[in-house]
């Protein structure tokens, strides 16, 4: 997801009319004069409460009121078949914010990209619990205390996974080399997960650094920075990007992170039905231009991760270097609601320096290398070493 800010009011209503004049104020609110509107608001309010108390009261099974209500705002959300518009409960907005902001979270510590059956496993984190529940790459999450993840958007998906420290998921799991799926239930505990990581690789060309990020969270530019000197004071005289497996975050962090290598020009645009056309240009302070620069990418490469993907290929500062990425060319506000829960509503789409909109289609690498998501070697780093290698003088 890229989340522009949080900001921006929301109102959406549906309503049932009779006439094609109610239903385009159905849909139009704003435009009846005060006491009307406020009377149509209260009215279709009553009608929700009506019919929300009436199957509390007299369901065959008993249902919670609170339940009710949270299905209902999905509902609406629902209908308006974007993949990437959703409502959070209170209870998942917390799971959610500390996740895609804060870069830590409570849960069974493994790193994810989506499937068409649920969530593929990248990476288990050493020590959690899902590395001790043999949980491992290329695995397949299927299910969620009982609930298929088959069509659920990512972020809803991997909120239902985390948890308070201490609580208890169960979860389907589709084994990578056998195929069989069991089901297993984990303890969650809190785990911290390293945004930005780094190494040098030693090749007969010379040193070439390699840094993985992981999230478009808080100061991930800051904590990817950090890695990134560290290599080159370490000699390396090349580098290579990671951003397989993952989904992005934060615009504000893919322009920065995008400036550590482009030193000045559009690294993306934005505009949408109500938006204005907003230009974020690179923020100064990269490195040498002369180091060569692979971005090696995957299909959970989406979003922020594609933004960044994007400015360096259209400013001709890296090669790409992996799998087509996931292509979301749209992006997100987040409005908090009265509950404590939010919106996310998608607003606008994002343009990369070349004029290029992803969605649906995604960056096509420049060189092809293998998806080894599972595998006991990493191929794909194969290849963006020795592409980027092959550039240093």
């Amino acid at each position: 997801m890229v989340q522009k800010s949080r900001i921006v009011p929301i109102v959406l209503v549906v309503a049932v009319a009779f006439t094609a004049l109610g239903m385009w104020l159905g849909g139009h609110p704003g435009n009846l004069p005060g006491v009307l509107r406020d009377t149509f608001v209260q009215s279709d309010s009553a009608l929700r409460a009506q019919m929300i108390n009436t199957i509390e009261r007299n369901f065959y099974r008993p249902v919670s009121g609170q339940s009710l209500e949270h299905a209902s705002l999905t509902g609406i959300v629902q209908s308006l078949h974007d993949p990437y518009s959703e409502y959070f409960t209170p209870a998942e907005t917390k799971l959610f914010n500390d996740q895609a902001v804060s870069g830590q979270f409570e849960g069974v510590g493994m790193e994810v990209t989506p499937d068409k059956q649920g969530l593929r496993v990248r990476k288990v984190f050493a020590g959690s619990p899902a590395a001790n529940g043999g949980i491992r790459p290329g695995d397949e999450i299927v299910s969620v205390d009982g609930r298929s993840l088959a069509g659920v958007p990512v972020e809803t998906a991997t909120a239902r996974i985390t948890g308070p420290a201490g609580t208890h998921v169960t979860l389907g799991v589709r084994a990578h080399a056998t195929g069989a799926t069991r089901r297993l239930t984990l303890k969650r505990a809190h785990v911290d997960v390293p945004v930005a990581t780094g190494h040098v690789i030693s090749t007969s060309h010379g040193k070439v650094g390699y840094v993985e990020l992981s999230a478009f969270s808080n100061d991930a530019h800051g904590q990817l920075r950090t890695q990134v000197d560290k290599v080159l004071h370490q000699g390396a005289r090349a580098m290579i990007l990671d951003l397989r497996g993952n989904g992005g975050g934060l615009l504000q962090e893919g322009v920065a992170v995008a400036s550590i290598f482009v030193d000045k020009g559009l690294i993306v645009s934005t505009r949408g039905r109500t938006r204005p056309e907003q230009r974020f240009t690179a923020l100064g302070g990269a490195v040498d231009a002369h180091i060569p620069v692979v971005v090696l990418v995957d299909g959970g490469t989406a979003s922020a991760s594609e933004i960044v993907t994007g400015a360096l290929r259209d400013h001709h500062r890296a090669t790409v270097v992996g799998t087509k990425t996931y292509g979301k060319g749209v992006f997100q506000e987040i409005e908090p609601l009265s509950n404590k829960g939010e919106l996310k509503l998608t607003v606008g789409s994002f343009y990369l320096p070349d004029g290029e909109n992803l969605a649906g289609h995604g960056i096509v690498p420049q060189v092809s290398a293998p998806d080894t998501v599972g595998q006991p070697s990493d191929r794909g780093l194969d290849v963006a070493v020795k592409t980027v290698a092959a550039e240093i003088r």
